[in-house]
């Protein structure tokens, strides 16, 4: 028997104790032994809880008990996420995680110490919920050339760009029933502000490129100036507007990583992933395009993601370790100029008159709507000198 400790028993943390009661026989017959949730840490009481006897404050009960093979740590945040599971690993546990933020901040070092102490980290539910997309890139697309990552990575942005496009909806009233329907907290700006997504496609890049850049030197924009003009816009250039995470590396060899609404084309599949759906595209000069779609968030979706890690430990158990992942730490200074990146532009401006060099025009209520052909930021924004720029976002390209 395989005994585990559970860190937080939150959404996560408690969908992933009913999933193994749940799902135990099955299990126990795919990896050939039983698993048990030994403990759960919380500093909250649960008195009278039916599992208050598993339920511990003190994380070194984990840490000092030979029994425990392996460590699900779901707190959120960095500490003292962080904390935990480099002890674990250091202690000779496996740990497996889906704190995005975690892996985001210091994933090179918690991989270098499960290397070192030759146990596993895992984090297959960080990115993408229920979606595999972490194992694909860690085992299936390693010997590939990755030449690009972009993905939706944030459902309620989805959600919201989904009604705005669909329903017609201004982004004010489109976030509340987001976060009437619960899937945006009161405070929204970790999605809108598309911090969650930067800290997602860091980790993709990493996994594609084996560096691992710091999110606040990534070139972010979130969503809260998209308005129901450019969705209209996007609607009628046959097109939806996307918060996209991209990753790709350049022809000087460097990586760009970026996070934006994108206008996508109704022909690219990404398009048409609608309301809380993840959906993510992979280039490889092998594999060609690959598209990994499924709900990115959720209780029992991403707690799902998390037993996956555990099975896969579990059953390498007998077999010897998991092969080690590396990383190294990258310096923000190292990423490519996200300005600099070619593609077209839809850019809206007060007034009828009409920037040159427009390859389209949409004209309404006294504002003018360009498509522009592949250019830089730098060269859209020489183009609308002297012009007041209400809009302006990237094609998918």
């Amino acid at each position: 028997m395989v005994k585990i400790a559970v860190i937080g028993f939150g959404n996560i943390g408690g969908g992933l104790v009913e999933l193994i009661d749940k799902h135990k026989e099955i299990i126990a017959r795919d990896c050939g032994t039983e698993v048990e949730v030994k403990y759960i840490v919380d500093i909250r009481d649960f008195t009278g809880h039916p599992l208050e006897s598993k339920i511990v404050k003190d994380f070194n009960v984990v840490l000092n008990d030979p029994e425990v093979s392996i460590v699900a740590e779901m707190i959120g945040g960095s500490h003292p996420a962080f904390d935990f599971s480099i002890a674990a690993l250091k202690a000779g546990k496996h740990v497996v995680s889906s704190n995005k933020e975690v892996v985001a901040n210091f994933g090179e070092q918690l991989l270098a110490a499960a290397a070192e102490n030759k146990v596993a980290y895992l984090f297959e539910a960080s990115v993408g919920g229920a979606i595999p997309i972490i194992r694909p890139m860690r085992e299936s697309l390693s010997s590939d050339d990755i030449i690009s990552v972009n993905g939706i990575l944030n459902g309620t942005t989805n959600f919201i760009l989904t009604n705005m496009l669909y329903n017609g909806k201004a982004f004010e009233d489109a976030l509340a029933e987001a976060q009437a329907l619960g899937y945006a907290e009161a405070n929204p700006s970790a999605d809108v502000d598309g911090i969650d997504a930067c800290r997602k496609i860091c980790i993709l890049a990493a996994l594609a490129y084996g560096v691992i850049y710091p999110c606040d030197s990534v070139a972010t924009e979130g969503i809260r100036n998209i308005s129901k003009r450019d969705a209209s816009d996007a609607s009628e250039l046959g097109a939806s507007i996307k918060l996209i995470g991209h990753a790709e590396k350049t022809a000087d060899g460097k990586v760009l990583i970026s996070v934006c609404p994108r206008m996508v084309p109704s022909d690219v599949p990404l398009s048409s992933v609608n309301d809380v759906f993840n959906g993510i595209m992979v280039s490889g000069k092998a594999v060609g395009d690959l598209m990994f779609y499924g709900r990115g968030a959720g209780r029992i979706p991403t707690a799902g993601a998390v037993l996956a890690d555990i099975v896969e430990i579990v059953k390498h158990l007998s077999c010897g370790q998991l092969p080690p992942s590396k990383w190294t730490r990258g310096a923000g200074s190292e990423l490519a100029d996200a300005k600099a990146a070619v593609s077209k532009f839809y850019c809206r401006v007060n007034g009828n008159k009409i920037p040159e060099g427009a390859i389209e025009v949409i004209q309404k209520d006294g504002e003018t709507a360009i498509v522009t052909a592949p250019i830089t930021e730098y060269e859209l924004d020489e183009m609308t000198k002297g012009f007041e720029v209400v809009s302006k976002i990237r094609f998918f390209a």
